[in-house]
């Protein structure tokens, strides 16, 4: 889909605040709530949107530990395959594919370290996996957003 300075000035917006109102939006972007409102309606039918989420704190929730482990898998196991059995996994809030010697990198949220050995074991007893590499985080150092530039460009916050 071909996004102009109108669509790309919306999204920037919703970015920012998806609980922005259409009207507010409008005066940003010299449109009328209608006009914003049929545009986020195209948006997302063409799924340049996907959906609107809240950012929540992590540690409010409970999840006050996380790690990185990369995944090293049998064979030629593929992305689909790894894709289904983490997603099995609530605690992996994010997967993906790497170059290197892993074949996939996994994100943890837990509760605690007991939370993430669980998860890693579980992870491991897949029939797929080799061996696993974890690494906990320590602490946070950044954690950027993506916001969109007047000019409609991506850029990190």
């Amino acid at each position: 889909m071909e996004l102009d300075r109108l669509d790309r000035d919306i999204i920037g917006a919703l970015i920012a605040d998806a609980r922005t109102t259409y009207a507010v939006i409008g005066q940003q972007v010299g449109l009328s709530a209608s006009a914003v409102k049929r545009r986020v309606d195209r948006l997302r039918e063409a799924g340049a949107i996907t959906g609107f989420t809240a950012r929540v704190e992590p540690a409010a929730l409970g999840w006050t530990t996380e790690a990185y482990v990369e995944l090293y898998c049998r064979g030629k196991t593929s992305p689909v395959e790894i894709g289904r059995a983490v997603a099995r996994h609530p605690e992996i809030v994010s997967a993906c594919t790497v170059t290197g010697e892993a074949d996939a990198l996994l994100h943890i949220r837990a509760t605690d370290m007991r939370h993430v050995e669980q998860v890693i074991e579980r992870i491991a007893s897949e029939a797929f996996v080799v061996r696993t590499k974890s690494s906990i985080v320590l602490s946070r150092l950044l954690d950027t957003p993506l916001v969109m530039e007047r000019n409609g460009s991506p850029r990190i916050a």
